[in-house]
């Protein structure tokens, strides 16, 4: 089975996949991977560079992240624009992926913060939602990532509310700190291998 799992940034998605790791699970990281493509895939490049000009790109050929997020958290267009070069791509290297893992798990995890927004968990058999309060998720992002609670604010104002995305989900992980992640994530894990 292909089951997304998604959440608000800060949410901690990617410590809920760790631990379905360790149970053996192959986990596809929709984000990370985007990063590389945003690298590697030159069709890719080509269309960011004519959707946000030659100044998306250093010229060592590596994205200005910077620069691209200055352009697309302020202007829904061109983040709409963005993603519609970007998931594509992402979508296909995810099917790859699949087909490289499909049979060593009883399924298969495709972790993305944008799953419910794009509407791409519709492409999978089961969605788990990762919920932690705003509040929490805000001093996590402003601690990993070292930036102000105004620039979160602005990335947070595009992605749905965890309500919206509860809407959506067949199992919701805890991650607030209220609950033992680990048995929700077990019990979760026994549904999807039955």
């Amino acid at each position: 089975m292909k089951i997304g799992i998604t959440g608000g940034m800060g949410s901690g998605k990617t410590t809920v996949c760790s631990i379905f790791e360790s149970m053996g699970v192959p986990v596809y990281y929709a984000d990370v991977m985007a990063k590389k493509i945003l690298i590697s895939n030159k069709e890719v490049k080509m269309k960011i560079k004519i959707l946000l000009g030659e100044k998306a790109y250093y010229k060592n050929g590596r994205p200005d992240r910077t620069f691209i997020a200055s352009k697309v958290f302020t202007d829904k267009r061109l983040l709409e624009s963005l993603n519609a070069i970007v998931h594509p791509a992402v979508h296909h290297d995810f099917e790859n992926f699949y087909i490289a893992h499909k049979d060593k798990a009883p399924y298969i995890l495709n972790e993305a913060a944008l799953l419910v927004e794009n509407g791409s968990f519709k492409r999978f058999e089961k969605l788990i939602v990762v919920t932690c309060p705003e509040k929490i998720r805000i001093q996590r992002i402003q601690k990993r990532d070292k930036t102000t609670i105004e620039v979160i604010q602005k990335r947070l104002q595009n992605q749905l509310p965890e309500e919206e995305k509860i809407k959506h989900a067949d199992f919701i992980v805890n991650n607030s700190g209220e609950k033992a992640l680990i048995p929700q994530i077990w019990e979760i894990h026994q549904k999807l291998i039955k």
